[in-house]
C-alpha cells in the first residue's frame, strides 16, 4: 500500500489498523530544539478520542501517546519522532460478517477492487477513521512549530444534520469548550434534537468545519502546482469522511461578480483590522487568505464538507464477494456523525501543512 506519508520538509508517514495491536506515526524534519513530551501531544489526542460527546461510539480508547524516538531531555533532536497508540478495546467479533460482504457507503470495495482478498475487514482496518489518532499526534507537534511564530489554527462545527449558525453568529475562540466544538453558544441546543432524531432512526449525520488559522505570514506556497491551496485540499480531503472542501468565499464565489469577490488593497501598516500582507491591509477576505497559490498574511478560511458517517443501524442492499445480492445490519461501535472527533484531525492536518510550507520557506530565503 503506496500513500501513507504527507508532506515535503516536515514528513508524516502513520501505520496501524483500527483493530490491530496499535497504531501511529513517525514525523521526519521536526527541527532540532522544540521542546515536547506527551503531555503536549495528549491534550490534542483527548479532544478526538472515542467514548465522549453525543454522537461518540461507545467504544473506549485511552488514546494514550508514547514518545519512542526523536526526543531527548524534553527537546526534538531533528531526528524521526516516532509515536504510538495502543489499541485497548477491540471487538473483532463484531465485524466476522464483513469478511465476505461489502458495506454500502465503506471503503470495503474499493479495498476489495485494489487489493484482492488481502484486506483488513475487522472496523474497516487501514480505512478506519481511527487511523486519524496519528495525525493528531502529528499535528501537536506541528502546532508548537507553528506557535513559535505566532501562528495558531483554530477548528469549529458551522453546521450539523443541515442545521447551520450563521455566518455572523459564529464566534470560533469558544468552541473547543462547547459540545460539538461548536461555533456559537445557542447551536448545541439545537443540534441535540437532530441527534436525537437521527439515533431514534438508526441513522447518521454529516456537518460542515470551518477552520481558521491566524497569524500565517505572507509568502507561503508554490505559484503553480503546489499552491498552497492545492496542499490544503490534499491535506483535507485526505480525511476519510470529507467530501467537499473551500477556501474564503468557496463556491460562494461562483454567484458572485468580480467587483463583489475581489478584496481591494488599502494603505496601512501591518495588523490592519481586516488582515495585512506587506505593508498593505485589506478590506476584506474574499479569497480566504491565499492569492495565486500563496499566502496573502491574511486569515486563511477553510470549509470542510463532512459525510454521514455509512455505518448505520438499518437494513441495507448490498452484495457478496461472488457478487449475489444480500442485505447487511453493520454491527459494531460506532460514532452517530464524525462531529465533533473530526476537527481536532481538521485542525491538526491544517497545522502539518502550514509547518511544511514554512519550514520550506524558510529553506527558500536568501542568506543574509
Amino acid at each position: 500500500m503506496a500513500g501513507n506519508s504527507f508532506g515535503r520538509i516536515l514528513r508524516l508517514t502513520t501505520f496501524g489498523e483500527s483493530h490491530g495491536v496499535g497504531l501511529g506515526c513517525v514525523l521526519d524534519g521536526c527541527p532540532a530544539g522544540l521542546e515536547l513530551c506527551e503531555a503536549d501531544i495528549q491534550c490534542d489526542l483527548d479532544r478526538r478520542k472515542p467514548g465522549q460527546g453525543p454522537t461518540a461510539t461507545k467504544r473506549k480508547e485511552a488514546d494514550r501517546v508514547q514518545i519512542l524516538s526523536g526526543v531527548f531531555e524534553g527537546r526534538t533532536t531533528g531526528t524521526p519522532i516516532a509515536l504510538y497508540i495502543a489499541n485497548e478495546d477491540q471487538r473483532s467479533r463484531d465485524y466476522g460478517n464483513l469478511a465476505e460482504i461489502f458495506r454500502p457507503g465503506q471503503a470495503d470495495w474499493g479495498y476489495f477492487c485494489k487489493y484482492g482478498d488481502v484486506r483488513d475487514y475487522r472496523g474497516g482496518g487501514r480505512a478506519s477513521g481511527r487511523e486519524t489518532a496519528a495525525r493528531v499526534a502529528a499535528g501537536a507537534i506541528a502546532r508548537k512549530l507553528l506557535a513559535r511564530q505566532g501562528i495558531s489554527v483554530l477548528a469549529a462545527c458551522v453546521a450539523l444534520g443541515g442545521i447551520a449558525i450563521e455566518p455572523d453568529a459564529i464566534d470560533m475562540d469558544g468552541a473547543l469548550e462547547r459540545p460539538y466544538f461548536a461555533a456559537s453558544d445557542d447551536a448545541p441546543a439545537r443540534w441535540d434534537a437532530v441527534v436525537a432524531e437521527a439515533r431514534k432512526a438508526g441513522d447518521t449525520l454529516g456537518g460542515i468545519v470551518r477552520i481558521v488559522a491566524r497569524n500565517v505570514p505572507a509568502g507561503l506556497g508554490e505559484p503553480v502546482f503546489d499552491k498552497l491551496e492545492a496542499l490544503l485540499a490534499h491535506a483535507i480531503m485526505s480525511v476519510g469522511a470529507v467530501k467537499g472542501f473551500e477556501v474564503g468565499e468557496g463556491f460562494g464565489a461562483a454567484g458572485l461578480r468580480g467587483s463583489q469577490n475581489n478584496d481591494p488593497l488599502l494603505p496601512g501598516p501591518l495588523g490592519g483590522a481586516a488582515g495585512s500582507g506587506g505593508d498593505a491591509r485589506f478590506a476584506s477576505n474574499h479569497a480566504g487568505g491565499i492569492l495565486g497559490g500563496i499566502s496573502s498574511g491574511q486569515e486563511i478560511v477553510l470549509r470542510a464538507a463532512v459525510k454521514p458517517i455509512a455505518s448505520i443501524a438499518q437494513e441495507q442492499q448490498t452484495i457478496d464477494k461472488q457478487g449475489n445480492a444480500t442485505k447487511i445490519v453493520i454491527g459494531g461501535r460506532h460514532d452517530l456523525a464524525a462531529i465533533p472527533r473530526i476537527i481536532p484531525v481538521l485542525s491538526a492536518m491544517t497545522a502539518l501543512t502550514l509547518a511544511d510550507a514554512l519550514l520550506l520557506q524558510k529553506r527558500m530565503e536568501p542568506a543574509g
